[in-house]
């Protein structure tokens, strides 16, 4: 793999990740003390599980925008895709500031259902480029389409 392939690798891979680290900024103070007082619906994994599944996640996004990337920012349909991603990557840190942060899951949840949106752009706007780079971005629709349903429910239970 050539040294620019690599440098595109590990760049598209720390700016997903890092977008997950910016949002723990906001959620780890509130897990012990906000979150955990919230009374949840039935389905909510432990807390544990959304570290992980995240860390999965992000680094699936980050390869996804890897192979997006390769196919030559000079293209318009890479531009495209590349710059609708960043927006969802930015809706994405946004959900944890509105929630947990702002500890408002009614706003959270009109924002999640803006970053759903997104995402499903995303996924369309690089399957034009990508295939694969789509097919990797279906995990994270499904996780936020259930993180919209624990977010609604939250809000509803927690008035």
């Amino acid at each position: 793999m050539p040294f620019t392939k690599i440098l595109k690798f590990i760049a598209a891979i720390a700016v997903c990740q890092a977008a997950g680290l910016i949002g723990t900024i906001f959620t780890t103070p509130a897990i012990p003390t906000w979150y955990a007082a919230l009374t949840k619906p039935d389905l909510t994994p432990p807390s544990w599980v959304f570290g992980p599944v995240w860390t999965i996640l992000y680094l699936l996004m980050g390869i996804a925008l890897y192979l997006v990337w390769l196919r030559g920012w000079e293209k318009r349909d890479v531009k495209v895709a590349m710059s609708i991603f960043g927006v969802q990557l930015v809706l994405n840190v946004l959900w944890s500031y509105f929630f947990f942060g702002l500890q408002m899951p009614s706003v959270a949840f009109i924002e999640i259902i803006i970053l759903w949106i997104a995402i499903a752009l995303s996924i369309w706007s690089f399957a034009r480029v990508s295939v694969p780079a789509a097919i990797l971005l279906v995990p994270y629709i499904i996780w936020v389409s259930f993180a919209a349903y624990l977010t609604y429910a939250i809000s509803v239970l927690n008035p």
